[in-house]
């Protein structure tokens, strides 16, 4: 395709974006439907209390190297990407000015509210609350393992906008103000390490019955809070999948971390 090509793509996309946004949410909760049913029967053990057949734990590590292989792969790719006049800046402009043209108000009101998911105050509330409970449930390696994904994971984030530098959209809407620079979105990487690692916790507290719900929530909390960024205009469509990317593969390191440290405690027995 021609650049003007592409160009006239983000600009449908921008005046389609609320469909769009729904499609894209049915879709990514169809596959986690799937993949998660998938894990339950042939990857993730029927019981916690006993250690899983080899085969099934290979086959977990390496679904979990290749996510995080993949995830930093699309960091990596956008990152180069990166630059004033290349094709995907343009692009990103280009959909953040369509927005910002036929979004209308009331729409950026609901995402004004939904993108408080991801904000730091709640994340760090979000962060405390659990971290108790798993201690006074005596699970104080898993309490311990939380804190560090999510403190580790916003010290990533602030030394990356730092080293990137990158200017945030314009907007005039008034609904949200956010400092500092844009690339990656701090919102898309928190909320993908925070409700992904409770989904994570969920799969080793709760009852079968309860665990595919929870995955499936936390998708749409993280993706909402993603989308929500894009929807307001304070961050650029590549600065959320970068973020998404770079939670993605914080949380594969942190849950494949959690993981080895678990059986290898077991072994030791």
């Amino acid at each position: 395709m021609t650049l003007e090509q592409l160009l006239a793509l983000a600009d449908w996309a921008g005046r389609h974006a609320l469909s769009g946004f729904v499609l894209l949410l049915l879709a990514l909760l169809a596959a986690t439907a799937l993949l998660g049913r998938l894990w339950q029967r042939h990857v993730w053990p029927r019981s916690h209390d006993r250690p899983p057949r080899p085969a099934r734990l290979l086959l977990g590590l390496a679904l979990g190297f290749v996510l995080l292989l993949g995830a930093a792969s699309v960091f990596a790719e956008i990152a180069e990407q990166l630059g004033e006049g290349s094709v995907m800046a343009q692009l990103d402009q280009a959909l953040s000015l369509s927005l910002r043209a036929h979004t209308p108000r009331s729409t950026l009101r609901v995402f004004g509210a939904l993108t408080r998911l991801g904000d730091a105050a709640v994340v760090v509330s979000l962060a405390g609350v659990v971290a108790l409970v798993l201690w006074w449930r005596g699970r104080g390696a898993l309490a311990l393992a939380w804190l560090l994904a999510l403190g580790g994971n916003a010290l990533w984030i602030a030394l990356l906008k730092r080293n990137f530098g990158r200017v945030r959209p314009l907007h005039d809407h008034g609904l949200v103000f956010e400092p500092g620079f844009s690339f990656p979105s701090g919102h898309a990487a928190g909320a993908v390490v925070a409700y992904g690692m409770l989904a994570y916790l969920g799969l080793r507290v709760l009852g079968a019955r309860w665990q595919l719900p929870a995955l499936l929530l936390a998708v749409a909390l993280a993706y909402t809070v993603g989308a929500s960024r894009v929807f307001l205009q304070v961050h650029y469509a590549s600065d959320v999948l970068a973020g998404f990317a770079w939670g993605a593969a914080w949380l594969a390191v942190c849950v494949l971390s959690i993981e080895a440290s678990r059986r290898g405690r077991r072994a030791a027995r």
